[in-house]
């Protein structure tokens, strides 16, 4: 196994040995939980205006949208990552049984996978052979799985970092339209927003290695068209009312 010294200079930044997997799982959660938390607060807390002057509801509204929101993000993600985690778990306990009980027939499965990915017969038995010889279950988890098993996906990790960058992405659209005045206020929340929307779409881009122009218009886009919608759908609510 090479250690960090032992990589050439040019790759010393590329993710290995899980890393990536780790990192994925903490980027998913957290910009996924980050843009919901802002395209939705600030959706809420723009249509409330747009029905009301009252700065109480629409502070009310934002808030109550700001814990059901974190809390329904942070149980989504343990839901669904602890599905993910128990599935992981069980393919590996039906490879462990396989490898107990027809060792020979799996390293010769093994050895036809790596000659599926180019190798010659000769090598890819003498790859399976060595690997099986060294750990059959991580070689096999591996190639044939694509799971780590002392990296598994954790939803407890999933789960705060849901909540916790949902609740710090609808504070800005929640700041935003509480502090200024009347008149100014719903200017003032699309332009935290749009703020807020490019830094999470350049850090999702930076973090991932993606081109930011992509994420970043995604993310305005989807965020602008969300808060003129619901803007207009409460002031049509706000008229309709009075």
């Amino acid at each position: 196994m090479s250690t960090e010294s032992e990589i050439p200079g040019a790759h010393r930044n590329e993710p290995h040995h899980g890393d990536l997997s780790g990192r994925l799982n903490w980027l998913r959660a957290g910009v996924l939980g980050a843009n919901d938390g802002i395209i939705s607060t600030a959706g809420l807390v723009v249509g409330v205006a747009g029905a009301t002057t009252d700065r109480t509801a629409v502070l009310a509204a934002g808030v109550a949208g700001l814990v059901a929101g974190a809390l329904s993000m942070a149980g989504g993600e343990y839901v669904s990552v602890s599905t993910q985690r128990d599935t992981e778990r069980a393919a590996l306990r039906k490879e462990e049984r396989e490898l107990a009980e027809m060792p020979d027939a799996e390293e010769r499965e093994l050895a036809g996978i790596y000659e599926d990915k180019g190798l010659s017969p000769e090598l890819a038995a003498q790859v399976a052979r060595e690997l099986t010889e060294k750990n059959a279950l991580l070689a096999h988890a591996d190639a044939e799985l694509q799971i780590d098993p002392e990296n598994l996906t954790s939803p407890w990790q999933a789960a705060w970092a849901s909540f916790l960058s949902f609740a710090v992405g609808a504070l800005i659209p929640l700041i935003a339209i509480a502090l200024p005045p009347v008149g100014a206020r719903v200017w003032t929340c699309i332009v935290a927003v749009v703020v807020g929307l490019v830094l999470t779409g350049a850090v999702s881009a930076r973090l991932g290695d993606a081109p930011a122009g992509r994420a970043i218009a995604r993310n305005v886009l989807v965020g602008t068209l969300a808060m003129v919608i619901t803007y207009y759908v409460g002031v049509l609510f706000g008229v309709t009312v009075g």
